[in-house]
Order: structure tokens, then C-alpha cells, then sequence
């Protein structure tokens, strides 16, 4: 700020600072797709993940809230790393401030259409565990002296915290999508232990509430399913998917699995995918196949993250 007098600059500059993180690691794709890995100054194991998805029609930002995680999904790979620590509000919206930054968002004209134009919590750690700072970087995101996004193009995802899902509408008026990945309730407990605590008939009543309390704001939800072969997959699965969400406005978000070292589980063959895909909407829900972005680069969720750590481990002894 260079319209303020130079005592001004330097009080100020004595009792603030302006501090994104660091990047650790900036990789590209050949689709596009360009992974952050950010580290906290002063905190060498607080590292995280950000990822920028261009499209035609939008460029999506998934961010994160939690270095590492502490729900053990089966099948995401920062499901094997342990929660270190929730990332502050300024951790959180850092990554836009360094995302925009690269991307050459902050501009002189004001009609010029911005790269960053969704942002997602889809990325490490369970945002409802980090409501506080969560709520605290959409402010900051959404302020209109500020950064000035729209609300509605910032989406929520959760495993399923039900009681804070109602909140996700009366308070923040954002998104809401639901990491649902099946709709058998035993299978979602072996796969999601989330769902022991929060079992599927409590968190789609959550759901109901979400949906009545942003009604003004015409949202639907987005349930996301990773097709997990001969797993969740079934033509069953696909009926029991219907019956579960038929009542809510909905989107149904296949995600074809991305396998990483060490996993379990095998991607679901094309062909089940798009079965499964035509039941669904057969019944008069949305649904969309999701395309695999950014294989080239560790681009699933906790696989940059953990490529580091090693590395680090490795270079240190430790």
C-alpha cells in the first residue's frame, strides 16, 4: 500500500503480516490441472493440498481444511494420514489468495472474468470438524469489500457431521455436497466409520433440513459416489442410491476411483460406470460420471502430500 504515509506503512507492518504460505510444490498436468502443495511457516508438518481444475464454462478450486484427516474413509488416501491439526481461516482462504495469484486473478478491470470462479471444500480434512475457521475463510471469501464471490459457487462437501448440515444453509448460505459413496447402511459403515456415528436415516434427515432451509436460495444437493469395483457398484446399489435421495432435490456425482499405493480397491470397469450412471437417471435424478483430472501429477486427494513426507522422512532420518 503505497497511498499511506511511510510512519503508517511501518506501524503497521510492526504488528502485521501478510502471510499465504508457502508453496511447496506447484505441478501442472497435461489436462490442465495444477496442484499446489502449501506448507504453514513455522509449522514444518503442517502441509496440505490445493487443487485448480479449469473447464470450459468454470475453473474450480478444491481446497483444504484439515491437514490430514481423522475419519479412515477405506478408499481415500488421506483417510491413511492422521489429523495433525485444522487449518485457521487464513490458512483456508490462502489458498485462493495463492491460487489467484498464479492464475493472475487480481486485475485492474473489473469485468474481466475471473479464472477462479468455484471454490470447493473437497479437499483434505472434514470441513464440519473445522466449522469455526471454515465459516470464518467463506466471510472472508464472500465480503464484498473484498474478494466478492458468490455464495452459491462455493460447495461444502461433508462425510456426513449431520447436525452441522442444517447450518451449512442458515448460516453460510453455500453448497452442499454429501460424500455418500453408498446406500446400504452396513457397507457405508465398513467403508465410511462415519456412518456409525451418523447412520444414514440421521443424515438424510439433515439433509431435509438443509433442503428447507435454503429454499429461497433453489439449492440442490450434490451426492458424490466413488465406484468402487464389485464393491458399491451393483445394479442394487444403483436402486438403493434411488430410493435413498428420490425425495431431495439432487445430483448424483460418479467419481471413478483413483487408485493409489497400498489400496484395496479397483476402479469400476467403464461400462458398470455408465450402467450405473443410466439407472440413475432412468428414475429422474440427475447424474454425471465425473472425468479423471490430473493423473499424471498424484492429483488424488493426500497422494502429493504423502509423496513429500517421504521424501522429507527419507532426506532427514526421521
Amino acid at each position: 500500500m503505497t497511498v499511506i504515509p511511510k510512519t503508517l506503512m511501518q506501524d503497521l507492518d510492526g504488528k502485521f503480516k501478510i502471510d499465504y504460505g508457502s508453496v511447496l510444490q506447484n505441478q501442472l498436468s497435461v489436462d490442465g490441472t495444477r496442484k499446489l502443495l502449501v506448507g504453514a511457516k513455522n509449522d514444518p508438518k503442517a502441509v496440505y493440498e490445493t487443487v485448480f481444475i479449469p473447464e470450459d464454462h468454470r475453473g474450480t478450486l478444491c481446497i483444504s481444511s484439515q491437514v490430514g484427516c481423522s475419519l479412515s474413509c477405506q478408499f481415500c488416501h488421506t483417510g491413511t494420514q492422521k489429523l495433525y491439526r485444522n487449518l485457521t481461516s487464513a490458512e483456508i482462504a490462502g489458498q485462493y489468495m495463492i491460487a489467484a495469484n498464479l492464475l493472475g486473478d487480481f486485475h485492474t478491470h473489473t469485468n474481466q472474468k475471473r479464472k477462479v470462479s468455484n471454490i470447493v471444500f473437497m479437499g483434505q480434512g472434514e470441513p464440519l470438524y473445522n466449522f469455526r475457521n471454515v465459516s470464518g475463510a467463506i466471510r472472508l471469501l464472500t465480503d464484498k469489500n473484498g474478494i466478492g464471490m458468490p455464495s452459491w459457487r462455493i460447495t461444502i462437501s461433508t462425510s456426513g457431521v449431520a447436525p452441522l448440515i442444517p447450518r451449512i444453509a442458515q448460516d453460510l448460505q453455500v453448497g452442499l455436497a454429501i460424500s455418500l459413496h453408498s446406500a446400504d447402511n452396513d457397507l457405508r459403515s465398513e467403508i465410511m466409520p462415519i456412518n456409525k456415528t451418523y447412520p444414514l436415516k440421521v443424515l438424510m434427515e439433515s439433509c431435509f433440513e438443509y433442503v428447507k432451509l435454503a429454499s429461497q436460495q433453489n439449492r440442490r444437493i450434490t451426492f458424490e459416489y466413488v465406484m468402487l469395483n464389485g464393491v458399491n457398484d451393483s445394479d442394487a446399489d444403483a436402486q438403493r442410491l434411488v430410493n435413498l435421495i428420490k425425495r431431495l432435490p439432487a445430483h448424483v456425482n460418479l467419481i471413478p476411483f483413483n487408485p493409489w499405493p497400498g489400496s484395496q480397491y479397483t476402479a469400476s470397469v467403464p461400462a458398470r460406470v455408465a450402467q450405473f450412471c443410466s439407472l440413475v437417471r432412468q428414475s429422474g435424478i440427475h447424474a454425471s460420471v465425473r472425468t479423471p483430472r490430473g493423473d499424471d501429477i498424484l492429483a488424488a486427494c493426500g497422494q502429493l502430500k504423502s509423496s513429500h513426507e517421504t521424501k522429507r522422512s527419507a532426506g532427514t532420518g526421521q
